[in-house]
């Protein structure tokens, strides 16, 4: 039991002190005079980390605008009608209950992070890189983040693959399933990836957090 929660607490303070150098190239210089250093290594070891404060650090990626359709009918004639791929997990939680459309046209603020930038650099689970991101200020993202994104990111590089932070949505088989937008040889992909808590991310997988 010691052993892993001083892995646990090895993990959280170098996530911090990892962000702590993002700051640092951010900025181009050194971001705090010495005893707002030491008050900030201090708030992260005794775990009161700003949350506001690290979540601001984190760049807006993209601002997408949500309720622009207002159902999943509504997003399957949009994705289809603008030549993306629909793949079949994407399709079957796109239909569920679960998944919600914003009565009103809003605008949200994306962060997209890798998994190593949250401090994990051998990979972790899903619901270890969603703690991780809370911790740091960052939120889960609406489901209708997924097909919003596809539909207004069609410059995305190829063989990119963004994973959307969300509550995951049981499929047709009961298994938990998030959304994931893409491109490969094939196009524009709006699909599906695994949103099982323990399932395994590498270092390199991209997530997308709302601000």
């Amino acid at each position: 039991m010691a052993k892993k929660v001083a892995g646990e607490l090895y993990e959280s303070i170098t996530g911090q002190l990892f962000e702590i150098g993002r700051q640092l190239r951010q900025k181009g210089g050194y971001p705090f005079n010495p005893e707002e250093l030491k008050i900030y290594l201090q708030d992260a070891i005794e775990g009161r980390f700003n949350q506001t404060a690290v979540a601001h650090n984190f760049p807006i990626w993209k601002t997408i605008k949500l309720g622009i359709h207002k159902s999943a009918d509504e997003y399957r004639k949009a994705l289809k009608s603008n030549g993306f791929k629909i793949g079949d997990w994407a399709n079957d939680i796109l239909g569920k209950p679960a998944f919600t459309a914003s009565s009103e046209e809003i605008e949200v603020e994306l962060v997209k992070v890798s998994v190593a930038e949250l401090g994990f650099k051998n990979g972790a689970k899903r619901k270890d890189i969603y703690n991780r991101a809370l911790e740091l200020g960052l939120k889960l993202c609406p489901n209708e983040v997924g097909p919003a994104l596809r539909l207004q990111y069609t410059d995305q590089p190829m063989d990119e693959w963004l994973l959307v932070a969300m509550e995951p949505i049981a499929d047709l088989d009961g298994y938990l399933s998030v959304f994931a937008t893409g491109r490969d040889s094939g196009g524009l992909w709006f699909g599906g990836r695994s949103g099982g808590p323990a399932y395994f991310w590498n270092d390199d997988n991209l997530w997308v957090f709302l601000r």
